[in-house]
């Protein structure tokens, strides 16, 4: 039998990069699965650069991969700032599934810009994605959590939300947001035997990291070279993180039944604790 047979995940923004690092990890392992994802943002401030992200496309495109395997899984478009979105989804996974098990909170977006440069619009359209999508989906699966009198909440922070860094003001504080949220929310949801952690990712080779490789770039440098020269100087270990590192510590969270209000560093020993 499978880690997580008969359990039912609902992944955001998981049709690609760390949320399609963690689906796969939980594929494997035999979990049905809700892929969400958008196509399109109202505004370009974003790591695509673009207000067309593919996120719901590419769900479509990953969930057809996982049920020609075998794997239970949807994909559904789901806005995680819209609470009617939100409602939407977890009823249509409960119509396909019958219950919530795992959410993982992954849908996120990221910019860099000095704070003298960063705009009212541009940190309010962050804080909306990776801090509000993560309230609304808590509040919108709890209820069922505690009806069931069991389940596992995932929230994907950063290393920006334990530490801070120049030109990411918004950033860093929209996971100081998601950690504080998850210990909060932990001791909230203990006695009702639901488990809140939070993983913290270093540097991940995902497409967000393309965006950052061009904005960390030194004159005459190429954006390869500037993401192994941030490896080489920010990780002890001296290599990037991957979506399956990131997948298995979110599976090792989803299986424990004694940790709550964490939210553990996989980062390679960028900071502590």
């Amino acid at each position: 039998m499978r880690l997580l047979e008969g359990k039912v995940a609902i992944i955001t923004g998981g049709g690609s990069g760390i949320g399609k690092g963690i689906a796969e990890v939980f594929a494997r392992e035999n979990a049905s699965l809700v892929i969400t994802g958008i196509d399109f943002l109202d505004t370009s401030d974003n790591h695509c650069e673009s207000k067309q992200i593919d996120g719901y496309k590419n769900a479509v495109s990953f969930v057809q991969e996982l049920t020609e395997m075998g794997i239970k899984a949807i994909a559904l478009e789901s806005n995680v700032t819209l609470w009617n979105d939100v409602q939407k989804m977890v009823d249509e996974t409960m119509n396909t599934f019958g219950k919530i098990d795992i959410l993982v909170n992954n849908a996120g977006i990221a910019t860099r810009n000095r704070l003298e440069d960063l705009s009212e619009q541009e940190w309010d359209n962050l804080m909306e994605v990776n801090s509000k999508g993560v309230f609304l989906c808590c509040k919108a699966v709890v209820p069922i959590m505690k009806k069931n009198r069991t389940g596992k909440i995932i929230n994907i922070a950063s290393v920006s939300g334990k530490r801070g860094y120049p030109g990411q003001s918004h950033y860093c504080a929209s996971k100081f947001a998601v950690v504080g949220f998850t210990n909060a929310i932990a001791m909230e949801l203990a006695p009702d035997n639901i488990n809140v952690n939070a993983i913290c990712p270093g540097i991940v080779a995902t497409r967000m990291w393309e965006y950052s490789r061009k904005k960390k770039a030194l004159p005459g440098e190429d954006g390869e070279a500037a993401f192994q020269r941030t490896v080489k100087e920010g990780i002890p270990l001296g290599v990037p993180q991957t979506p399956a590192a990131i997948g298995e510590t979110a599976l090792f969270l989803a299986l424990s039944e004694h940790i709550t209000g964490q939210a553990i560093n996989v980062d390679g020993g960028m900071v502590f604790p």
